[in-house]
């Protein structure tokens, strides 16, 4: 798997909350400004040769459909900034958000609560 560019991204968002879309239905739920027809056409075929989406042809048309989940690609992504910025320390990035969005010990609790249930 590799790392989607920030509007790769942002189609694929899109298609994971539909799972199945023509490209005419994605437009309209893309941040502004909106992306002309063509662009995000030319990024749903990068896209679908990145091996992220497929198609199924309705009459003379695509739908597109994910091929890769969204958690997997939010573990990809994960592993990806943990490697980059953590030194592949899991408990290095969560000290760095804690302290950065200054957690009380409430919060830290929720959290190690959450882990044990295996909720998140």
């Amino acid at each position: 798997m590799i790392k989607l560019a920030k509007r790769e991204e942002q189609i694929m968002q899109v298609f994971w909350d539909l799972n199945k879309a023509f490209i005419r239905d994605v437009i309209p739920l893309l941040p502004d400004p909106k992306p002309h027809y063509n662009s995000v056409a030319t990024i749903v075929k990068i896209l679908k040769e990145k091996g992220f989406l497929d198609h199924e042809t309705t009459g003379n048309m695509h739908c597109f459909f994910p091929i890769i989940s969204r958690e997997e690609y939010q573990q990809f992504a994960l592993k990806d900034v943990v490697s980059q910025y953590f030194d592949n320390s899991y408990p290095r990035m969560l000290a760095f958000f804690a302290k950065e969005q200054k957690l009380t010990e409430n919060e830290l609790d929720e959290i190690v609560n959450i882990i044990k249930k295996g909720k998140i």
